[in-house]
């Protein structure tokens, strides 16, 4: 028994994931940090990265018990949806993890 949610778990696997230090401005990129200085912000949780995939209409599930691989402190992940299952995006104006950085 998989307790009802299997298929959903299962779907949110395939999406991609954003660790808040991705976002961070106050973190190198050899710290993890994937976007410009100047378009991260400082301190950036979980809460925050969901509101603004809501904000954007993007599906997105925060996973609170997980940690960034490198640094096991940095707790929490957000899981977003980009594309449908027939590979469509979700979102026409944001098509790549790259346009996401960008918005």
């Amino acid at each position: 028994m998989d307790g009802g949610g299997g298929d959903l778990r299962s779907t949110i696997k395939k999406w991609n994931v954003i660790y808040p230090v991705y976002l961070n401005s106050k973190k190198t990129v050899a710290e993890g940090r994937r976007i410009a200085a100047a378009k991260a912000c400082p301190d950036p949780t979980c809460i925050e990265i969901a509101d603004c995939c809501s904000h954007l209409k993007i599906p997105h599930a925060v996973e609170l018990d997980k940690a960034y691989p490198r640094d096991f402190f940095q707790v929490g992940r957000v899981r977003v949806q980009l594309k449908k299952d027939d590979g469509s995006p979700v979102n026409p104006a944001i098509k790549t993890r790259r346009k996401m950085a960008n918005c």
